[in-house]
């Protein structure tokens, strides 16, 4: 007979493995805001070869921590079932894809600072962007090292260590920045290449530091980690690529969307695309929230599927969805009520301000969608659901909100509002199909869509 839920229980259960994750998506964000401000006194075209070399290498960046997702299912899977020693030999086949996606990943962000010069940019920014990329790219192997130690830590339930690591990670970059860029301590001052080397090393140290919290996880249990380390195993490779490919294209498809729409709003006016932006970053701050929850509703459906209770993963995914929106109609309230005050923050320009005050307003109509989204993406991975996820994204981004906000905007005439009503119609729409998807799922035995064999 199963055991009764309890959802005061599962809940509270749901918060302790949230709240640690949503520190660390938060201190992801803050990783890259700390470069832009401590190249700040070095003067804009510093801001702008931080901020430009960031955004072309994020795009790749996104596509390889995409592929190490499906490392939520398989070992949240395991760790229900209690095949503790599946779950660190599905991370040494996540460290195997690390090893070949690396190089090419690498290659890729070289190529693209080839074509740098052919972006439109002013000339002064090309050297020290093509500098900074160049740098950034020795960061790769131990930024998706970092991925696959950090997922398999969440699947097992170590979360806490994950937060710790990016509050030191962060005050590392921070130091490092203060020393390299300004010539401290004395070492030689390096300017924007200095930020980009903080950066790697900071890298290294988190890469280091979860591997390091893997290993004594698994020397307590009496199975240390290196000395029992799986050789390759091309069928479960196939698997971590079978769920992981698809959840590479949706981040993809999601961040080229609001890309697009960034480089729409430039053509309209610098003063759209300066309230764009601003918009723009409340919007991220606030989603980095759901997208932690996100990840806490993967593992924790995944363990409850692993462990073959679907009414637990229901559950799960429920609580974590309701958290979701009962976050982000916060934050509709605040974008609605006081926008002016959060636009102050950033600047004082009336043009700015006026076109911004609009653009959270929007911002707050789609938070509760956006929010939704977000957590059945991640309650249907814990399933083993990823594809469904893709087809959303491409559907309601590139088949009808950025056709829609493009043509508001330059044809219709309404300007940076039409490309935001476009995102929000986006949102509304993949946040529908996302929530049926995850209810039918759920409701119809909560099963993967196919068993993850346990590895032999």
């Amino acid at each position: 007979m199963s055991q009764p839920l309890h959802w005061r229980k599962e809940l509270a259960s749901m918060l302790r493995l949230a709240w640690p994750v949503v520190l660390a998506e938060l201190g992801w964000m803050l990783q890259g805001v700390v470069d832009v401000i401590m190249v700040g006194r070095l003067g804009p075209v510093a801001i702008g070869a931080v901020a430009l070399g960031n955004a072309i290498y994020y795009a790749p960046s996104l596509f390889g921590l995409g592929l190490l997702l499906g490392l939520d299912t398989v070992i949240s899977h395991a760790y229900g079932r209690k095949d503790h020693d599946a779950c660190h030999r599905w991370l040494a086949q996540g460290v195997y894809i690390v090893a070949a996606i690396t190089p090419v990943l690498m290659v890729l962000v070289f190529a693209v600072g080839f074509l740098v010069p052919y972006f439109g940019v002013a000339p002064e920014l090309l050297k020290p962007t093509i500098t900074y990329l160049n740098i950034e790219l020795w960061g790769t192997l131990p930024l998706l090292l970092y991925a696959a130690s950090r997922r398999y830590l969440q699947a097992v339930g170590e979360v806490r260590v994950i937060t710790i690591t990016f509050v030191v990670a962060n005050l590392m970059n921070w130091g490092g920045n203060w020393v390299l860029i300004n010539g401290k301590l004395g070492f030689p001052a390096m300017g924007v290449a200095g930020s980009a080397w903080s950066t790697v090393l900071s890298r290294i140290m988190m890469a280091a530091t979860l591997f390091w919290f893997a290993w004594r996880y698994e020397k307590k249990r009496g199975h240390p980690l290196f000395a029992h380390w799986a050789a390759p195993h091309l069928r479960e490779i196939r698997e971590l690529l079978r769920l992981g490919l698809p959840a590479a294209g949706q981040l993809v498809l999601e961040v080229g969307a609001f890309g697009i729409s960034t480089v729409f709003a430039g053509k309209v006016s610098p003063v759209a695309l300066a309230a764009h932006q601003i918009a723009l970053n409340y919007a991220s701050l606030a989603f980095m929230v759901p997208l932690g929850i996100s990840a806490a509703a993967s593992v924790a459906v995944g363990h409850a599927t692993g462990g073959s209770d679907p009414r637990r993963a229901r559950l799960a995914g429920w609580l974590a969805i309701g958290l979701a929106i009962t976050f982000m109609a916060l934050v509709a309230v605040v974008f609605f009520l006081v926008p002016r005050p959060l636009i102050a923050l950033y600047t004082h320009d009336i043009g700015v301000t006026s076109i911004g005050v609009p653009l959270l307003g929007l911002a707050a109509a789609f938070a509760i969608f956006d929010g939704t989204q977000t957590v059945a993406s991640g309650a249907l991975r814990g399933l083993g659901h990823t594809r469904i996820s893709m087809v959303a994204n491409f559907f309601g981004y590139w088949t009808f909100g950025i056709p829609l906000g493009a043509w508001l905007c330059f044809r219709i005439g309404w300007g940076v509002y039409g490309l935001w009503t476009g995102l929000t119609a986006s949102l509304i729409v993949i946040s529908i199909i996302l929530f049926i998807a995850w209810q039918r799922t759920s409701t119809h035995a909560c099963k993967p869509v196919r068993h993850v064999v346990p590895l032999a």
